[in-house]
């Protein structure tokens, strides 16, 4: 008996694989569930080889416990399904992905460990109040290279310049320098300051970029979470043509319709993290929702955008991904929408799971094509 339960439980974990999280502690869950999914699946297995000598209940542990194994290997097939279609999207989309090596989606690489790139930490503004730091990953090839300035999440409250570091250190690999930067945070300082901390963190690296190996005609943005509606904020209305693409994951691009639609209480209070980071609810301030949101900004001249969404998001709507998603269509500008179906908020936690390689996959394409580098990198030393 006591392994059919154990059974049901795990068949019901199961269902995060293809169902949004209901509460929080779901969610970090989810994430382990769909980007971790062979670690599910060897549990199942094991639960069911632990009983085959006993015949009570085996056809209901059986059948449960194979439909849960389905679940768990949803977001693999689902994800080859997609990596099978992405090289061409993103030429499609942006140009050139000859060049970049390896499949969009490979099962040997869930297995596969990242390695680490040492960094350095650069005060890069000092206010009166505070000082603002980035952590800076050198390019592991000789020569002046392109930049991505990363912008973490955290409700526009918490986070910060450690979060996520493992793509980081892949584009340093890739021939990339990265400076992942902290900003002014709510609710001491509102919208619009960390936008202009991103302004602040590209004259420090234009001005030391002899030093730090930077060709300053290719810097683009990457954000995640709250940390995307900074950067997309900034790259549409910068109008800083040293900006070359903006790369969003999971951002809430519509403040407006964001407010209007809250989310899910047992995860988070959303308008409350929204007004914090405003200055007050939509009735009080609804000038500064217009003027936080992305959407408003993404018009004719918008630059070229890569949005990474997983539909079973429960922090940031996916709705706000597919209003974007549509202007930009709107206005012709150079953009691709990569859907992952079973993700959740935070999935690239894990670089190397299913959503987390096709997400590293399309975001190498991107940056190769928005910056132009196409000719053979050299590696240090050679």
């Amino acid at each position: 008996m006591s392994r059919l339960i154990l059974i049901i439980i795990f068949f019901l974990i199961s269902l995060l694989a293809v169902f949004p999280a209901p509460a929080y502690y779901f969610w970090l869950l989810a994430i382990l569930v769909t980007e971790f999914p062979l670690l599910f699946v060897a549990i199942m297995v094991a639960l069911l080889l632990a009983g085959l000598k006993f015949q009570k209940y085996q056809v209901a542990c059986l059948i449960t416990g194979v439909a849960a194994i389905l679940l768990y290997l949803s977001p693999i097939y689902r994800a080859a399904a997609i990596g099978r279609a992405l090289k061409a999207d993103m030429t499609t989309a942006f140009g050139t992905t000859s060049e970049i090596t390896g499949e969009p989606f490979s099962i040997m690489k869930l297995f596969k460990a990242t390695a680490d790139v040492a960094y350095k930490t650069h005060t890069y503004i000092t206010y009166a109040d505070t000082a603002l730091t980035l952590n800076y990953y050198p390019s592991q090839l000789d020569g002046k290279k392109p930049c991505v300035i990363v912008v973490h999440g955290g409700s526009w409250a918490g986070g910060d310049k450690d979060q996520l570091p493992g793509l980081n250190s892949y584009l340093a690999r890739k021939g990339y320098n990265v400076a992942s930067i902290d900003y002014r945070m709510a609710p001491k300082y509102t919208n619009p300051a960390p936008v202009l901390d991103i302004k602040e963190a590209l004259k420090y690296l234009t001005t030391h970029a002899d030093e730090l190996k930077i060709d300053t005609n290719n810097f683009v943005l990457l954000g995640r979470s709250a940390g995307a509606q900074i950067a997309l904020l900034a790259a549409y209305t910068l109008k800083d043509n040293r900006i070359k693409g903006i790369i969003d994951y999971y951002g809430p691009a519509d403040m407006v319709w964001g407010y209007s639609i809250p989310g899910n209480p047992w995860i988070m209070d959303s308008r409350a993290v929204m007004e914090a980071y405003l200055g007050g609810g939509y009735d009080k301030v609804p000038e500064n929702y217009k003027a936080s949101s992305p959407l408003e900004f993404a018009g004719r001249d918008a630059i070229p955008t890569l949005i990474i969404h997983g539909r079973n998001d429960v922090l940031v709507a996916y709705e706000h991904s597919r209003r974007l998603d549509l202007k930009l269509e709107e206005y012709n500008i150079k953009h691709y929408w990569l859907r992952l179906p079973w993700a959740t908020h935070g999935f690239d936690f894990i670089l190397n799971g299913p959503g987390g390689q096709l997400a590293t996959y399309a975001v190498e394409s991107f940056l190769k094509s928005t910056t132009q580098q196409h000719s053979p990198p050299t590696p240090k030393g050679k």
